[in-house]
């Protein structure tokens, strides 16, 4: 079985080069590592040619002109070679056993699509410690469970993973690629999250293991998208996309539920009417707290529009 590592990245290269790094300390090199850039960055095709790694292992520069995280991976897919196809971002460092973990799990389960795992986040200076036994799962109400960076325990079945820790057998993928609809210039939020409920809705196994791990350091993101400072705009979009996947992978009963678990209650990064009244009541300020729940429910009736 030959593993294809893909890495899309844009004007990071100190990032770029510690993922590089990462990758040649493998444990089970390997087979074909593709590294998505744009033409125009200067800065990754420095990092490329200076770094040991290319010259090392069977590196292969795929160029976008397209901006936008969807459009590299979708890149990316169109050049990898490999029976299974490993993603993670710039910004990460698989551990020296990520390779050969990925490669067991599909060799040992034909019926698996996608292997997700645990990202271990540092943030100034420290990593985000703590135990999640409940990872990656859309729950009855259409609440949304992530904690792929806390996970423990064995590994289990799961009905999403996160980008910067997951693999995918190209079988399950076959002609599906990253969904162009997604908004947004810069990460295109939740691209993951449509990617893989996508390949889970085709009828393949999910499976989540935190000990296929990376070390993972976020940095900041480019376009419209930014990790930490969000506009207005940017949480519109990753609004419409959240709905747009949700109404496009459940079943109708399922998605109805979640429509109105969304309107009623919510959570502090896409709040409902509850969630909006208690943000207003401690914030001390109203106008912040629903100039947000209008971007969200904006965003949310656009995707439920285009998906009628």
């Amino acid at each position: 079985m030959k593993v294809t590592v893909l890495v899309p990245t844009y004007r990071r290269p100190d990032d770029l080069a510690r993922c590089l790094s990462a990758l040649l300390r493998q444990q089970r090199t390997p087979d074909q590592i593709v590294v998505v850039a744009r033409a125009d960055d200067q800065a990754t095709h420095a990092c490329l040619a200076g770094h040991a790694t290319p010259q090392v292992l069977n590196v292969e520069v795929a160029t976008v002109e397209e901006p936008g995280q969807v459009a590299a991976l979708n890149r990316g897919l169109e050049a990898a070679t490999g029976d299974v196809i490993a993603i993670t971002d710039d910004d990460a460092a698989p551990h020296a056993d990520w390779v050969a973990r990925i490669a067991a799990h599909f060799e040992a389960d034909d019926k698996l699509g996608a292997l997700g795992g645990r990202d271990w986040v540092h943030e100034e200076g420290r990593v985000l410690d703590g135990e999640c036994v409940l990872v990656g799962r859309v729950q009855r109400s259409g609440r949304i469970v992530g904690n792929h960076h806390l996970g423990v325990g064995e590994a289990r079945e799961v009905d999403l993973l996160k980008g910067a820790n997951m693999s995918y057998r190209r079988a399950a993928i076959g002609e599906l690629r990253f969904d162009r609809r997604l908004r947004g210039s810069g990460a295109q939020t939740h691209n993951d999250m449509a990617f893989s409920m996508s390949v889970k809705r085709s009828g393949w196994k999910l499976v989540y293991d935190p000990r296929v791990a990376v070390d993972h350091f976020p940095a900041p993101r480019p376009g419209e998208d930014p990790r930490n400072a969000q506009t207005l705009a940017s949480i519109r979009n990753a609004a419409y996309n959240f709905h747009l996947i949700l109404r496009g992978n459940l079943s109708p009963l399922h998605r109805e539920t979640a429509w109105w678990w969304w309107a009623l209650i919510g959570t502090r990064v896409y709040p409902g009417l509850l969630h909006t009244g208690l943000s207003a009541v401690r914030a001390g300020s109203p106008a912040v707290a629903f100039a947000r729940w209008r971007a969200v429910r904006g965003g949310a009736h656009e995707a439920r529009r285009a998906i009628a």
